[in-house]
């Protein structure tokens, strides 16, 4: 019996969904409508809806293109159905609300809402909406984006394909412009965020950059753009030290970790 029900426990946390958008016909509740419209606005207009808490010139919709409702383009979509989960980088098991604000404090290197909080309550009830029908801890098509083969980037050809490819809508500078935001500086997301890591953003930006014309580029210049975007200054995440608590950090990571606690020091 013990052996049938993990065998079972195994296939329900492979099974495989398929990609759906719910209408929203079926935010038939008012008051849950209501919340989850607003939890929408602030997503697609955060530093507007929420300027204390976002520190750049981002918005939670410049990394969730098609304002998180496309497949294959890190999706809101399903989300709240894969939460709670254990994150390596955390080291812990991790509910939505604190990957709600891993994004706040690092890719809009700002700070932390409450997560008993009116503005978390309304963008968890948004997320809920969208995982309509999507069972827990179900592999959804189109989650993420698609992933590359990692290659050593170059900067210096990546400076080359910033500027004839990126720069009409990123600025010449990265400095970004009313089409598309920041790249690197102050205004830009910390070395901590997702994005900040090569071999992250050069299959993000194969996939779904230039936004107008996507899949333009080759492998080699995705990562060799990537390497050089994420080779400029940008703003420190102090609390970067204590990611990946439990070793495991990726090679693209490139910033110091303290090393794993020890069972032994655990212990002490």
């Amino acid at each position: 019996m013990h052996a049938r029900f993990a065998a079972s426990a195994k296939q329900q946390t492979r099974r495989r969904v398929a990609f759906h958008v719910p209408s929203e016909s079926e935010l038939t509740d008012s008051v849950y409508r209501t919340s989850a419209l607003r939890g929408r606005a602030i997503l697609l207009a955060t530093r507007d809806s929420l300027p204390r808490n976002v520190g750049n010139s981002l918005r939670c919709a410049s990394c969730h293109v098609g304002g998180g409702l496309r497949r294959d383009a890190m999706p809101w979509v399903g989300s709240y159905a894969r939460f709670p989960q254990y994150r390596e980088r955390s080291g812990k098991v991790d509910l939505i609300e604190d990957r709600i604000n891993d994004c706040f404090e690092r890719s809009m290197n700002g700070s932390r809402l409450s997560s008993n909080g009116k503005d978390m309550r309304d963008i968890v009830a948004y997320f809920a909406f969208l995982s309509n029908g999507i069972p827990v801890g179900a592999e959804m098509e189109g989650q993420g984006f698609p992933r590359l083969t990692p290659l050593k980037g170059d900067a210096t050809r990546g400076m080359s394909v910033f500027a004839a490819t990126c720069s009409r809508c990123h600025g010449p500078s990265g400095q970004g412009t009313a089409l598309a935001p920041p790249l690197w500086g102050r205004r830009s997301y910390n070395v901590g965020a997702g994005m900040a890591r090569i071999n992250t953003a050069a299959p993000f930006i194969y996939a779904l950059m230039p936004i107008d014309r996507p899949q333009q580029l080759s492998p080699q210049q995705a990562f060799d753009v990537a390497t050089y975007i994420n080779t400029r200054p940008r703003p420190d995440f102090p609390r970067k030290v204590h990611d990946w608590p439990r070793g495991g950090k990726p090679p693209d990571a490139d910033y110091h970790v303290l090393p794993p606690v020890t069972s032994k020091e655990k212990r002490q």
